[in-house]
């Protein structure tokens, strides 16, 4: 019998040549490549290891055949989802604040006129400040003899929701009398000596005039459901305009002058029973935080037919509702 310093040696002797070895682990065969422990005292860690070599290649052949089923599905996700994707909207070219400002739309020119007036508030502002108004200052007309006549006047004024909705008292003084006209649920009286009365045809008309053929209309265009369009640019006097026409849902049209460089309106243009009307805008200032234009004037074709200067005018105060009833006579 040999002496074999190693079993494996002793097994080669015997049998003339090398052997194979092949190990049985949890059903699994063990390649003869790996080494083989002699020392009993490793043995389990070898054991111990060689478990984990078979389990991972079997975890490793089954994520294998997972991706084989799973991969073709995923593809065919991918090529369906491209077939219906939609294709993507053209984007706008974006505008420059230069352009944009050389070419602007009829709502930007508004829109910026009612940042201007609400001085920096815009609609918001002036819709909180401007629920009430009371007015006080001096008029001009011209009578039906063609004649001047002056007047103090008063006005109060109570916030609709859209203009039509207005209240308004307009207190007339001149020297030898003393009258009011009021608007209220879209009618027009007037008052005189605590008796209600029906104005005539052409105060009235001028009456109601005031209302819809002013700076209001531009201001509130939005709530009166107006249509605004730019007719483009006029050079007035060295003054460069936007000219902004308007037409509300009467169907009254005018046209508003805009200042290209300050935003403010400095003339109003429209018709009426024939005659073409023509009002402008002087001495603006800050009143409560709203901007005003103190002083207007009126004219038929060429010739001044009013005048109206304001001399006070306040926001917000309370206003008895019985001014615009006719309880008030």
């Amino acid at each position: 019998m040999h002496n074999a310093e190693r079993p494996d040696e002793a097994f080669e002797s015997i049998f003339n040549g090398p052997i194979n070895i092949n190990y049985l682990v949890n059903g699994d065969t063990i390649s003869p490549d790996l080494p083989l422990c002699y020392n009993l005292g490793l043995r389990p860690t070898n054991l111990f290891m060689t478990s984990l070599f078979v389990f991972f290649n079997r975890k490793r052949a089954l994520l294998a055949s997972c991706m084989c089923l799973v991969l073709p599905i995923l593809i065919a996700g991918q090529e369906a989802d491209k077939a219906n994707a939609k294709p993507e909207p053209a984007k706008t070219p974006a505008v420059s604040a230069k352009d944009a400002a050389k070419n602007p739309t009829a709502e930007q020119v508004v829109e910026t006129v009612i940042f201007i007036y609400g001085l920096g508030g815009g609609r918001e502002l002036l819709k909180q400040i401007r629920r009430t108004t009371i007015e006080r200052g001096k008029t001009t007309v011209i009578n039906t003899e063609g004649q001047k006549e002056q007047a103090s006047y008063q006005r109060w004024v109570t916030r609709g929701e859209k203009l039509a909705n207005e209240k308004i008292r307009v207190e007339l003084e001149l020297p030898t009398a003393r009258y009011s006209l009021v608007y209220s649920d879209e009618k027009t009286f007037g008052i005189f000596n605590d008796a209600v009365f029906t104005p005539r045809e052409d105060a009235a008309r001028s009456f109601v005039n005031q209302i819809f053929y002013g700076l209001d209309s531009l201001l509130r265009y939005k709530e009166n459901e107006s249509a605004i369009e730019l007719a483009g640019r006029d050079k007035i006097g060295g003054v460069d305009f936007h000219l902004v026409d308007l037409t509300d849902k009467q169907g009254r049209t005018m046209r508003f002058y805009v200042s290209v460089k300050t935003f403010r309106v400095m003339m109003l243009d429209y018709e009426d029973g024939g005659t073409k009307y023509r009002r402008r805008y002087y001495d603006y200032n800050n009143a409560q935080g709203t901007l005003v234009p103190y002083r207007t004037v009126l004219f038929a074709g060429d010739k001044v037919v009013e005048e109206t200067d304001i001399g006070t005018v306040t926001f917000g105060q309370k206003i008895d509702e019985n001014l615009f009833t006719v309880a008030a006579s």
